[in-house]
């Protein structure tokens, strides 16, 4: 497929077809390819294997598949139809427990079919198409406040590091950590920006580095191990990082190494952000301790990348998805209703309290 990858939706609805459709993000930056996707099994995968990622666009993905998937069942009573839905909602939500996004969509989209349990079938999935588009506008109406919030943070001329990718990919458009970014970009702030490559799985070499460079911001690749010198080299002002599941103390989970650049830039007197959706926001997980971490596959560290395995066959392998982040280390929290600061459990209380009065 041709265009740009700043052009595209990362997760969008195929009306038509009534299908799920997301970039594959295993392909990029050397093929932009789109996916169509109509079988549990497929979404499934799409999201387990990291062809959708980033917690706001697992999100969408999820809401829009259940969508989907639940256009097709061939039941005419509501009890079979909600048993057909929690079935495929327990299966989707399996698929990655680290990010709260997937599981607080499809609570979402549950909370519409039981909100609906007195009408035709046809009725509540059509429920369900406009809650799947409410929640696909919202994250790109969030990501947007995120970045006016974060640009706030900001000046003219700053060099910014990232990990990971929490770009326009990570989410339907703008992203959470690059929303600022870009919002920068468009009134001439003129950042510049390091990405780390982030081991094992290279989201900030094949994503970030791409659509930023692709976006014409000023665009320099790290490897993760290059952090602590960039920034004692005094080239960078602020760390802009996503996260994927925020504890109501300010803990943050986000992707493997993240901890390690809050604690370098703790050294070198750098602030972190964090920028989180308040659906990101976990007020019933007390600490970080309680966040469930993914792991994954061994393969991803000593197979992946190269033409021949490059680890010692039998090597014990620890391949965690996520590292925890200690609110100590964390400057801030963007949300789209502001900047949370220490102390986290009070303000982020706060935020989660406005947010519900707004709701």
């Amino acid at each position: 497929m041709g265009g740009k990858i700043t052009e595209i939706d990362t997760v969008s609805l195929d009306e038509a077809n009534k299908a799920l459709v997301i970039i594959d993000q295993t392909k990029l930056p050397g093929q932009i390819q789109m996916l169509s996707l109509t079988k549990a099994k497929e979404i499934w995968d799409a999201i387990y294997l990291l062809q959708v990622r980033g917690a706001p666009a697992i999100g969408v993905a999820a809401a829009i598949g259940m969508y989907v998937l639940a256009s097709r069942y061939e039941v005419d009573d509501y009890d079979a139809f909600y048993a057909a839905f929690c079935r495929d909602k327990e299966y989707l939500d399996s698929s990655r427990p680290t990010a709260v996004n997937l599981s607080w969509a499809l609570k979402r989209m549950e909370g519409v079919v039981t909100a609906h349990a007195n009408e035709d079938i046809p009725a509540i999935v059509d429920a369900l198409h406009q809650e799947a588009m409410v929640i696909r506008d919202e994250d790109i109406a969030v990501c947007h406040k995120i970045g006016e919030y974060g640009m706030e943070l900001i000046s003219p001329g700053d060099g910014i590091l990232t990990h990971c990718n929490a770009g326009k990919l990570a989410a339907v458009r703008y992203g959470t950590a690059t929303a600022p970014i870009y919002l920068a970009e468009e009134n001439d702030y003129h950042l510049h920006v390091f990405c780390d490559e982030t081991r094992p799985l290279l989201q900030g070499a094949r994503l970030t580095a791409f659509e930023l460079q692709e976006s014409g911001v000023d665009t320099t690749l790290i490897c993760d191990n290059m952090s602590a010198m960039v920034m004692k080299n005094g080239w960078v002002n602020a760390v802009f990082v996503g996260c994927d599941r925020v504890a109501a103390n300010g803990d943050t989970a986000n992707k493997i190494g993240t901890s390690v650049v809050a604690a370098v830039a703790k050294q070198y007197n750098v602030p972190v952000y964090i920028c989180a959706p308040t659906s990101t926001i976990d007020m019933a997980t007390a600490t970080g301790d309680d966040i469930v971490i993914e792991e994954r596959k061994p393969e991803e560290i000593a197979e992946m990348w190269y033409e021949k395995r490059m680890a010692p066959e039998n090597v014990k392998i620890f391949n965690p998805a996520f590292d925890v982040t200690d609110h100590e280390l964390i400057a801030g929290i963007v949300t789209e209703y502001g900047v949370a600061r220490t102390p986290y459990t009070e303000s982020l209380k706060a935020i989660m309290d406005n947010k519900q009065k707004r709701v």
